[in-house]
């Protein structure tokens, strides 16, 4: 995505007429997050105006769809396109219990996005088959490797900040751990010597 005035654009709707809105986010400006209106030249050149400026993704995002759907309502026009930023969530586990008050960070700045438990009351392999836990948790940002040993939490594979393992080596844990099933659902027969 582009930016503008050192905010990154995150999201943004273009309409039949070619004006539109984005939200921005620049982490290094005294107001993080900002919508502007904008109008789309003939070679797709954005000409930015009206910003509003928030501290919150939360208030940002409602800004943003406030001023689409008034546009959208006022003018009786057709949305031409949408664009969205992939978000860049970090997940973690929680290996040890069911997430309740007091089993997870609350860092400033970072509260979770979203809190999921496990409906079967037991742990449930997740990571492919590599961890077993209660529940997720999902962040903006990752965790530090304190708060995680505090809180139990294992981080998913798949995070951004994980580094990132070869095919081969996947396949190989994968070929281990399948030889380990087997071996473990084998009926165990004494020999004529052992009996």
């Amino acid at each position: 995505m582009e930016q503008i005035n050192g905010y990154e654009i995150l999201k943004s709707t273009v309409f039949a007429n070619s004006r539109g809105f984005a939200l921005g986010h620049n982490s290094k400006a005294p107001s993080p997050y900002v919508t502007w209106q904008f109008t789309e030249g003939k070679n797709g050149q954005r000409d930015y105006y009206w910003g509003h400026y928030g501290n919150s993704r939360e208030w940002a995002e409602k800004d943003f769809t406030r001023r689409v759907e008034d546009y959208k309502d006022l003018q009786q026009m057709t949305i031409r396109s949408i664009s969205e930023q992939p978000k860049e969530c970090y997940l973690y586990y929680s290996t040890q219990r069911p997430i309740d008050l007091g089993t997870f960070p609350k860092p400033a700045g970072n509260p979770p996005l979203e809190i999921i438990n496990y409906d079967d009351d037991r742990r449930r392999p997740v990571a492919g088959g590599n961890i077993e836990a209660w529940g997720e948790l999902t962040y903006a940002k990752p965790l530090t490797e304190k708060q995680m040993a505090d809180y139990e939490l294992k981080p998913s594979p798949d995070n951004p900040d994980q580094p990132r393992r070869s095919i081969t080596a996947r396949l190989k844990e994968a070929s281990a751990r399948q030889e380990a099933d087997i071996r473990s659902q084998k009926p165990h027969y004494k020999n004529q010597e052992e009996r």
